[in-house]
């Protein structure tokens, strides 16, 4: 009997011991926000509030967030110092466990640091720094009915469609968004047909996506940075948002002479830049006819 005991007891020690399976990936649902910091943030509403057509939600005196729909924002930050050329402070993605997402990374050997809860949205956040020092964020999916647009909403675009990161070593990149995460390239391309300059990785259970913005080792300078680091706004019809910017902005505005160009996917596409400098590309979905 006794050695019976014995035999179970050292089964259980034996089973307490292995290691338990690593976990699958929890879903990775597309663009959850953009992060920026800018240095006055009573232009910055201006431009995201008035130009861009955003509504303000879970604002303070610091900070504010627009919602560019149920499930997507863009927060903007004051208090960016004059010597810091940096704008963008995160790039998060909406996941179904954060805490699986933990999980899933720390049975990976990443580090994926400790959860947090976001003091404006609320939200259950995860972040992990990238090979290129990039604080990217999972945030939780919340299961809530969309709210409807407040009346006289008018946004020029409803949809985040991509973000723009600056990436130094491709295969470190993909090491960790296509290797560990599961992105997966759709397309490049470049000024010239010999050169890539972009990468474009879809997210692994959306449509939406990630763009590798080619630097090497050159030093980027400030104006650079804010326009490789971008934000991507999908409209639905160019011309009707070229109006929208027009009617929005005055003469002398820099944005109100912008004018849209068909890019190298050969999709029309619209540059216009907040008052730091930072990018925000309005782009049609489909290529042109021609």
């Amino acid at each position: 009997m006794r050695a019976l005991i014995v035999a179970v007891a050292l089964g259980l020690t034996a089973l307490r011991q292995t290691p338990e399976p690593p976990r699958a990936r929890p879903e990775i649902l597309g663009i959850a926000r953009v992060e920026l910091q800018t240095a006055n943030l009573d232009k910055a509403r201006l431009f995201y509030g008035k130009l861009l057509g955003y509504r303000e939600i879970n604002s303070s005196s610091h900070a504010a967030t627009f919602a560019v729909n149920e499930r997507q924002q863009i927060i903007v930050t004051g208090g960016l110092p004059p010597d810091r050329d940096e704008r963008l402070t995160a790039l998060a993605f909406t996941t179904t466990s954060v805490r699986d997402m933990s999980s899933f990374l720390k049975a990976r050997g990443a580090d994926p640091g400790a959860m947090t809860t976001d003091p404006l949205t609320k939200e259950r956040v995860l972040d992990v720094i990238d090979p290129d020092g990039h604080h990217v964020q999972f945030v939780e999916s919340r299961h809530e009915s969309p709210s409807p647009p407040a009346p006289g909403d008018r946004p020029i675009s409803r949809r985040i469609l991509h973000a723009g990161l600056t990436i130094r070593d491709v295969a470190s990149a993909d090491r960790f968004y296509k290797d560990l995460l599961g992105f997966s390239e759709i397309w490049r391309g470049g000024r010239t047909p010999e050169v890539t300059s972009w990468i474009n990785m879809r997210v692994p259970d959306a449509t939406e996506y990630l763009e590798y913005m080619l630097v090497g080792s050159d030093r980027i300078d400030r104006r650079q940075l804010g326009t490789l680091h971008h934000v991507a706004l999908v409209v639905p019809d160019m011309q009707e948002a070229v109006m929208l910017v027009r009617s929005r902005t005055a003469a002398d505005d820099p944005n109100h002479r912008a004018i849209p160009q068909v890019g190298r996917n050969k999709k029309w596409q619209l540059n216009l830049y907040d008052p730091d400098g930072t990018r925000v590309e309005l782009m049609e979905p489909w290529p042109t006819r021609n």
